[in-house]
Order: structure tokens, then C-alpha cells, then sequence
């Protein structure tokens, strides 16, 4: 199943009936919050176009999980203003609260309850009424692939299960608007797939989707992007606008037998700003005008002793856009 596929009719989520507003789902401005002497979030702008994946990219520790949980309205910002699906989030957390979900990183589920009981917990947490989760749960288990697992233990699922089971868990009550903190993480390839597919799923029920994450390769799933490090926004926009602005160099992939001897060279090479693993090969950046050619460097890395590389040009990835404005922030 492909990313931009639908999912299939038995799978599919149910049709949505409402209507998306053109005011932001998200706008905030000069958005802050400091722990002692250190600068988690440093006056950060967003808007959130609703019915949207927007994709919040940092590393770890980049003030990601604490501008989620000052949009939720469980951390108090220290400044700046924040408006969740048009409430004041700092005056108002309440109503904002009873219409988004929240999938944290680390799995919100009781392992010692069955998948049913998981589910009748959040019904209630949400208020459900019996008729409204009934439905709810059958569109779950089938959302999750779960029918016929109803009482099995949550602990027993696997990784990918349990994933499946907490997106389900977040959307019973069927938020306008939905956080995800890195929700993929520590989950494998082909689960991380068909978990976007759920995601896109859900975005055109016109569901807004908030996703955390410090995997680049899922910011090409995006609609738009922010990338945050250090408390600070240093990109945002779609994800082809991210690398038509802020990527005015040339980048070489090179493939090699020993990567780290040639990673090693690269980094003293003359001409070469910047060398990195990316995937099982590795980049160099080279200036836009520099007159490098591809021929060029395979000759320099064959001269140094390493004649088994292969060298193309490519076009820049999120992680290179990424990687680039990284180097400059430092």
C-alpha cells in the first residue's frame, strides 16, 4: 500500500461530515517557554492550515514535545499567544481540550487491559454515549485491523499494533484536530507505512494532523513543515518551498566500499563545505558555483586511494535542506 494510496474499503475510515474552517486550526505567535535559566521554545511563530499533516521537525531536546504541550494547554507558556481551533489555549484550555487528540510518544495504554477495555477507557474519558461508542469502537478495530483481537491482552500486541491501537484510542470522539509526538519512533519500516496511510486517511476526513518527528524521509508526507532547533523556527513551508529557499548549494552522493575513510577525506577536501551519511551512502555539499564536477571529485577520491566510489549529483532531500541549516544556526 503506498503512501498516497487510499486505504482499502474494509480499512477505510468513515466518510467525515464536517465542514473545515479557513481560519488556521493553529496560530501562534512569539510562543515561549524557559525551564530555570534554559530556552525550551524561543518566541516561535506557526499557523496550521486545518485539514493538513503539518510535520514539526527537530532533533531530540529541540522544543518540540513542549510547544505540544503548551498547544494542549498542559504547560503554561511563559509568553506569547496561542490559539487552538480559534480558542484562546491559555485562557481556555478546556475547550480546547474536549476537541483535539493526543498521541504521546510514548503509547498512552494500559498493557494489563484488553484492546476493549482500552477502548471503553477512553469512551470515557470522552464522554461517549453508549450509541456513539459503539460505533466508534467498530471503526477503531477495523481502522486498527483488530477484529477478532478484541480481548487480547495490550501488552501481547505488537509494536505496530499497539501504535494502531493508540491512534484509535486518540481519535474515539473524533477530534477536529489531532497532536502526534513522535509517534513512529522505535517502530519499523513497513508499520511506520501503513501507519502514514492511516494519517493521510484521516487528514481527508478533514482532520487537522499536528506530527512531531525527527525522521526527515516523513517530512516528504507532509503538507507543510517547521523545522525547530534550539527553541528557535529556521525553515518552514511546504516541503518543496523548504528546498527552493533554503538550499543554495550542490550536492554529490558518493558511494564507496570503506564510507568511513572516504567520510573521513571528505571532511579536509578542498571545495567540499560539508560531508554526512544520509542513508547508506553519503553527501557532499559543494558551493552552487563552485566548479567541482562530479568526474572531478571520483578522480580526487581515486587519487587518494579510494577508486571504488561512485559519484552523482543530486537534488537536495529534507535532511540535506535540514543538515545545511543546521550548519549555519551553529
Amino acid at each position: 500500500m503506498s503512501y498516497q494510496e487510499p486505504l482499502p474499503e474494509e480499512v477505510a475510515l468513515r466518510p467525515s461530515r464536517r465542514a473545515i474552517s479557513t481560519d488556521p486550526a493553529i496560530s501562534v505567535r512569539g510562543l515561549t517557554k524557559t525551564f530555570g535559566s534554559f530556552t525550551a521554545v524561543d518566541g516561535i511563530d506557526l499557523d496550521v492550515p486545518r485539514g493538513q499533516i503539518f510535520g514539526f521537525l527537530g532533533p531530540n531536546g529541540s522544543g518540540k514535545t513542549t510547544t505540544i504541550r503548551m498547544l494542549t494547554g498542559t504547560l503554561r507558556p511563559r509568553a506569547g499567544e496561542a490559539r487552538v481551533l480559534g480558542e484562546d489555549v491559555v485562557r481556555h484550555p478546556d475547550r480546547v481540550q474536549r476537541r483535539i487528540g493526543y498521541m504521546s510518544q510514548k503509547f498512552a495504554l494500559f498493557e494489563d487491559m484488553t484492546v476493549d477495555e482500552n477502548l471503553t477507557f477512553y469512551a470515557g474519558v470522552y464522554d461517549l454515549d453508549r450509541e456513539r461508542f459503539a460505533a466508534q469502537r467498530d471503526y477503531v478495530l477495523r481502522m486498527a485491523d483488530l477484529v477478532g483481537r478484541e480481548d487480547e491482552l495490550t501488552r501481547n500486541l505488537s509494536v505496530g499494533w499497539r501504535q494502531r491501537l493508540a491512534l484509535g484510542a486518540a481519535t474515539i470522539h473524533e477530534p477536529e484536530l489531532l497532536f502526534l509526538d513522535e509517534p513512529t519512533s522505535g517502530v519499523d519500516p513497513v508499520a511506520r507505512r501503513q501507519f502514514w496511510d492511516l494519517l493521510y486517511d484521516l487528514a481527508s476526513r478533514g482532520v487537522t494532523l499536528f506530527v512531531t518527528t525527527h525522521y526527515m524521509d516523513e517530512a516528504t508526507h507532509c503538507n507543510r513543515l517547521a523545522f525547530i532547533y534550539r527553541g528557535r523556527i529556521i525553515a518552514d513551508g511546504s516541503p518543496a518551498e523548504i528546498r527552493s529557499q533554503h538550499m543554495d548549494q550542490r550536492i554529490f552522493d558518493i558511494s564507496a566500499a570503506d564510507a568511513g575513510a572516504v567520510l573521513q577525506w571528505l571532511d579536509t577536501a578542498p571545495g567540499v563545505d560539508e560531508a554526512y551519511a544520509s542513508g547508506a551512502s553519503l553527501h557532499a555539499v559543494v558551493p552552487a558555483d563552485s566548479p567541482l564536477t562530479e568526474s572531478a571529485l571520483r578522480d580526487q577520491l581515486t587519487a587518494a586511494g579510494h577508486p571504488d566510489t561512485v559519484v552523482t549529483g543530486v537534488d537536495p532531500t529534507i535532511e540535506d535542506v535540514f543538515v545545511n541549516l543546521v550548519s549555519r544556526q551553529r
